[in-house]
């Protein structure tokens, strides 16, 4: 029972604004009562976000001393960081001023939160798409009247993302009601008009919008504000750009020496290795099940964690989402709603089917090798990664602890929650590693994992402080951390939009590391102890988990 019904009357209110100003988060989080809507990015829209939050300010400032639980506390800290920050984000130029791809994004993903689970009968959720859908015109229109001039990456992604929403709305939704055999011909009328305002947002996107070479660093004002009110971190950036240069250093040496361990010409030579250790084509889809009962097996007798009952599915991604999926931010794996409650998680693998061409099917297999299923989609993501951390999460103290890591349109529902969501499922490859999860050859895949995670830091902070050049953070990432052309421009532009973003996992994972030993050395400590106790209370920043363990 709270302490304090002043403050959970405010953190109500605060809850409140949020999923009215997000409503596709809101869906996300299975939060229901919007599910309707889109966001509103006009500027009366804008005006009111923003009016919600200086008001939530200021009525925090005024609540009557009352005693606080500990989470509560926490709450009252992230809330009002959150409040500063989205402050800064409607005022600034990455998000709703200056970033043509978040009004796809949004768009896209108002589509995919209705059609990801079965949260509720089809035919309740196509009633709320039929809306949503209807709505998009509305929105891309917000879209030509916000946007001015923007980085010329960014309109490249948008322009990307603008073919995957389109196929979405076309191929994607008649493919899905033919596979339901449902008719919805408001649902199809509504698509076809949205097509045609994606079509003309493309042609601005295209032909009117001025573009520019300048504005993907926020800038070192506000990278500090989302370290401190974001990560609660006391590191400054400069310090953390030291620290990851110093790992990434080390990063490289872990990589020569376990190669020259295994009698290797280079690292790069394990890798082509694990390439060419993949299940068959029959047995493709069971090897992720298998594997996630070999980790939950290693994890159970090395008494790791207490491992809850939530069933994990892995199946092929939809046919009628393959298409549009290749130009968004469709993840294999989507954090469940915390307030949905579903007896399973379905997990939407890479097809690869019998009929397939032989060539297609080994390039396939290669990509989604031994390696790639147990330490990315099964470890990291499906088992004890992610999947264990979410549900403990989703029944934390904390109520901002509940939801902030939860995968929304584009990033999770709120920064705070990066550390620990992506710390702990980094981490967590790491302590399977210990205890002997992974071969000879794994340990290597997974020392280049860090090595990418620590070059990921550096471009964070190097590019906001404009240091580097999104094109020097490009050039880094093909020439240092061995990342394909493709993806080292993808992964550069990303880290452009979302400042303070890429350092969390290497923040979040080595904050874990240094928290576990400083708490080993006290009576009765036990892994199992520890990580349970670390989990329970939600995502929050690592930084205040560790301070609240610590002077327990």
């Amino acid at each position: 029972m709270t302490n304090a019904p002043a403050f959970t009357d405010w953190l109500d209110q605060f809850f409140h604004s949020y999923t009215r100003h997000r409503p596709v988060n809101a869906t996300f989080l299975g939060l229901h009562t919007y599910d309707d809507r889109l966001p509103d990015y006009s500027a009366a829209g804008v005006a009111a976000a923003l009016a919600d939050a200086e008001a939530l300010l200021a009525q925090l400032t005024e609540l009557p001393e009352e005693p606080l639980s500990a989470a509560e506390a926490l709450d009252r800290d992230l809330a009002a960081g959150f409040l500063e920050i989205q402050g800064w984000e409607y005022r600034g130029s990455h998000f709703q001023a200056g970033n043509p791809s978040l009004y796809v994004s949004e768009a896209a993903f108002g589509i995919l939160s209705l059609l990801r689970c079965s949260f509720a009968p089809l035919e309740q959720r196509l009633a709320a798409l039929t809306a949503r859908v209807a709505a998009i015109p509305a929105l891309l229109d917000q879209g030509r009247t916000n946007l001015r001039a923007v980085p010329a990456a960014w309109r490249e992604k948008a322009l990307d993302e603008a073919i995957g929403l389109r196929l979405l709305l076309s191929d994607g939704i008649a493919g899905l009601l033919h596979e339901t055999q449902v008719h919805q011909p408001a649902l199809l009328a509504a698509a076809t008009q949205a097509v045609e305002s994606v079509d003309a947002f493309t042609h601005f996107l295209r032909e009117d919008l001025l573009t520019t070479e300048q504005g993907y660093a926020c800038g070192a004002v506000a990278f500090e504000l989302l370290l401190r009110r974001g990560h609660f971190l006391t590191h400054s950036a400069e310090e953390i750009e030291q620290y990851a240069a110093a790992q990434f250093a080390a990063s490289q040496q872990a990589l020569q020496a376990s190669a020259a361990e295994l009698d290797l010409l280079s690292w790069r030579t394990a890798l082509d290795q694990l390439a060419d250790i993949h299940p068959t084509v029959e047995g493709y889809y069971d090897r992720y099940a298998e594997l996630w009962q070999e980790c939950y097996t290693t994890a159970h007798t090395h008494k790791l964690l207490s491992w809850p009952e939530f069933p994990i599915r892995y199946i092929p991604r939809p046919a009628w989402v393959r298409e549009a999926a290749a130009h968004l931010y469709f993840l294999f794996y989507h954090a469940p709603a915390p307030f949905d409650q579903l007896p399973d998680l379905e997990y939407l693998v890479t097809p690869i089917e019998p009929d397939m061409a032989a060539d297609l099917q080994l390039r396939l297999l290669r990509a989604n090798n031994e390696s790639v299923i147990k330490l990315n989609h099964v470890v990291h993501h499906g088992a004890i990664g992610h999947h264990v951390q979410n549900w403990h999460a989703a029944r934390a103290e904390s109520r901002i602890g509940q939801i902030a890591a939860v995968d929304c349109a584009s990033r999770i529902a709120m920064l705070c929650g990066g550390t620990m969501a992506e710390g702990w499922a980094c981490y967590a490859t790491d302590l399977m590693a210990e205890v002997g999860f992974l071969t000879p050859l794994e340990q290597i895949s997974e020392h280049y994992t860090r090595l990418r995670m620590c070059a990921r830091a550096l471009v964070d902070v190097r590019l906001h402080h404009g240091t580097w050049t999104l094109e020097q953070a490009i050039s880094f990432y093909q020439e240092q951390a061995d990342l394909p052309a493709a993806a080292a421009r993808s992964e550069a532009i990303k880290n452009s939009m979302f400042p303070a973003t890429a350092l969390m996992y290497l923040i979040g994972t080595d904050a874990i590391h240094t928290l576990r030993r400083e708490l080993a050395t006290r009576p009765g400590f036990t892994l199992q102890s520890f990580h349970d106790t670390f989990l329970s209370y939600g995502s929050l920043p690592v930084a205040l988990t560790a301070s609240a363990m610590l002077n327990q």
